[in-house]
């Protein structure tokens, strides 16, 4: 498995644990805990969204190191 599709699947996980974390804290009514899990989702989702600039941005990196 490639770097980036560890980081994939890492996101995904933080992704889903959020959301279930999120769901604990409506069915017990706990807001903090479905605070939490909300963060955590949308952190995951910013990382998703990040990765192919930075990915971009590490291969125009090591395209100009090699030249």
């Amino acid at each position: 498995m490639t770097a980036a599709a560890g980081k994939k699947v890492q996101i995904k996980a933080q992704e889903a644990a959020g959301k279930a974390k999120e769901s604990a804290g409506r069915t017990r009514s706990g807001e903090d805990l479905r605070v939490k899990g909300a963060v955590e989702e949308r952190g995951a989702r910013v990382k998703q969204a990040a990765q192919p600039a930075k990915n971009a941005a590490a291969g125009k990196l090591k395209s100009q190191s090699g030249s």
